[in-house]
């Protein structure tokens, strides 16, 4: 027994999701645009610089999957809260993305849209008054995932897509981790006690949680030694969770499977960060294959990628 006390977390108080003010709905999201004129836009850029990288990583993701290797997606929340989930569905459903992972802030969000409809909430506000993350419901879904996870040994993120259809969520749709589910592909979870707000709750179950998430570090370290021979990693908005996971990862699947490699890795933020350009573009590629680097935002940039993979890689849904 610890000399120190503790929060009692029964005695917090809640509040209620559907009556809780979110800065991110469903009607406001994006969708992708017709990719029929888009090449001639694509054809348009200048062959220098970004705009010859973009190019170039477009056609190293074609090439990974017309050979057959991964095209992986690891992304921060952010790419949830500003609306970016239709895209990679679209590209889920394309055949061209074969997996996504996330933290566990991306599996509040994805829970939070697929139940409510909208998600992220105004901190400061919340903070002011100790209402930020008090949200129950969000609390008590996150706890049935981890219920669903330990009772059949899954994956946080496998558990997460598969309650969601379960339960027939509302907008499931707009989930990320549903739509994995549905398709039969990766979708990892990766979890850093006490930075997420479901920790603040006292239905919360960190064991139980952690365990989950380690079996999807181990079924991202699975997945990764196809990856290394001529699969694609990207990473979105993650500054330092994910960058860190994928290097442990690549590491162990490096460990058990020693091969020449042959990865292609792309880091898309808003800033340069220094995990990402250490962790995803630069070390991970220093024996074979290439690493690249694009700065802008989210809502603009993902968009544009997406808009190039559908015009220059041939679906197969």
């Amino acid at each position: 027994m610890s000399r120190f006390k503790q929060a009692n977390l029964s005695k917090v108080k809640t509040i209620s999701l559907a009556n809780r003010k979110s800065k991110a709905e469903v009607a406001s999201f994006g969708r992708l645009y017709n990719a029929a004129s888009a090449k001639g836009f694509f054809e348009s850029l200048p062959d220098y610089l970004k705009a010859a990288d973009l190019m170039e990583f477009i056609g190293r993701v074609g090439k990974a999957r017309k050979l057959g290797f991964p095209f992986h997606l690891m992304m921060g929340a952010h790419v949830i809260k500003v609306g970016l989930s239709p895209l990679i569905i679209e590209l889920i459903e394309r055949k061209i993305v074969t997996g996504i992972s996330l933290h566990s802030a991306g599996l509040i969000h994805d829970l939070e849209l697929a139940f409510a409809g909208k998600t992220s909430e105004d901190v400061a506000i919340g903070l002011n008054d100790g209402s930020f993350g008090m949200s129950r419901q969000t609390a008590e879904l996150f706890a049935d995932v981890v219920t669903l996870a330990e009772k059949y040994s899954l994956g946080l993120g496998e558990a997460a897509g598969r309650f969601i259809n379960e339960k027939r969520a509302r907008y499931k749709k707009y989930s990320l981790l549903a739509f994995a589910d549905k398709m039969a592909v990766p979708a990892t979870v990766h979890l850093v006690i006490g930075t997420d707000i479901v920790a603040q709750h006292s239905v919360y179950k960190a064991g139980p949680a952690a365990e989950a998430s380690y079996r999807d570090f181990k079924i991202l370290a699975n997945l990764l030694m196809d990856a290394d021979k001529g699969g694609v990693i990207a990473n979105i908005g993650s500054a330092v969770i994910l960058p860190e996971v994928f290097l442990k990862a690549l590491t162990i699947a490096r460990n058990l499977k020693r091969q020449k490699s042959n990865l292609t890795t792309a880091n898309f933020d808003m800033i340069s960060h220094y995990r990402p350009i250490m962790n995803v573009v630069s070390r991970p590629t220093e024996t074979g294959g290439k690493g690249f680097n694009f700065i802008g935002h989210h809502e603009i940039m993902i968009p544009l990628l997406a808009w190039g993979l559908i015009s220059y890689i041939p679906s197969t849904k």
